[in-house]
């Protein structure tokens, strides 16, 4: 609270922030409630997702969808577990959301002070509205150059939507996938998930962003992802780890293999230079 403070916001805490049931931050009912309050409450700038773990799949089906379509579109922030909820944010509502760093991340709730590069980027992706710059990766398995909507996110979470109504819809997109403590064969497996239910059918081109504690999944992610004969470029520090990039899902980005890089995100195509 004191660092969201530090840019100028008025924190309010959701009744069962605090709250917790066994291995979920609390009851579902009650976190879909906090979630749909805050969504719909007019005075409510940005919804700040608190932390990852598990649990936001359980939500969507407890969710007021007519009436969080009702309310003004907001800054809805999070990522890891949270892509559930930015692919039922797209899916049923048709709006850009920001995956980024949590409050509870390390980046930013370190004693030391939020890490200095995440914080810059949070601050102007929060109240500029766009990805400043460029987000830059260390390598290119697929050269080219490809813009589109961006989506995905976390493949733990890409996968177990695969055959729901909040599945991953590449077509005409680009793709970002990153992960956390999962090993290779794992890795294997879920992207071979995507590609069998078609989620990766059309895409425009791939962004890799972080592998934290995955070993070394490059070989297997080239190995599946290459035929797909789109750009793809890997590397960038977007997902988990640090520094932790922001970027606009639904928004237009554009892949630039020459530079290795994700740039143009803007929450607002209006608001773009």
């Amino acid at each position: 609270m004191a660092v969201l403070g530090d840019l100028g916001l008025e924190v309010v805490l959701g009744s069962a922030v605090l709250a917790g049931e066994g291995y979920l931050a609390g009851p579902d009912a009650a976190r879909a409630a906090d979630l749909q309050e805050a969504w719909c409450d007019p005075s409510v700038a940005a919804v700040l997702c608190v932390r990852g773990g598990y649990g936001a799949t359980r939500l969507l089906g407890l969710l007021d969808w007519d009436a969080m379509a009702r309310a003004e579109p907001k800054v809805l922030l999070g990522s890891s577990d949270i892509t559930a909820l930015h692919r039922s944010f797209a899916t049923r509502l048709g709006v850009a959301t920001l995956f980024g760093p949590m409050p509870a991340s390390a980046t930013i709730s370190d004693p030391e002070g939020p890490e200095p590069v995440t914080f810059t980027h949070l601050r102007a992706a929060l109240f500029e509205g766009g990805t400043p710059g460029s987000v830059t990766g260390d390598a290119v398995l697929v050269p080219g150059r490809a813009e589109g909507p961006v989506t995905g996110g976390n493949l733990s979470l890409l996968a177990a939507l695969c055959g729901t109504p909040d599945a991953l819809r590449g077509e005409g997109r680009i793709v970002l996938l990153e992960d956390i403590d999962e090993a290779p064969y794992r890795i294997d497996r879920m992207v071979t998930q995507l590609l069998q239910a078609g989620c990766l059918d059309g895409v425009r081109g791939l962004v890799l962003g972080s592998w934290v504690n995955c070993g070394d999944p490059l070989p297997v992610l080239a190995e599946r992802l290459t035929p797909l004969g789109v750009p793809i470029i890997a590397g960038l520090p977007i997902g988990h780890g640090s520094p932790q990039f922001c970027v606009w899902m639904e928004a237009v980005g554009v892949i630039d293999a020459k530079s290795c890089s994700l740039s143009g995100m803007f929450r607002n195509p209006d608001e773009a230079p």
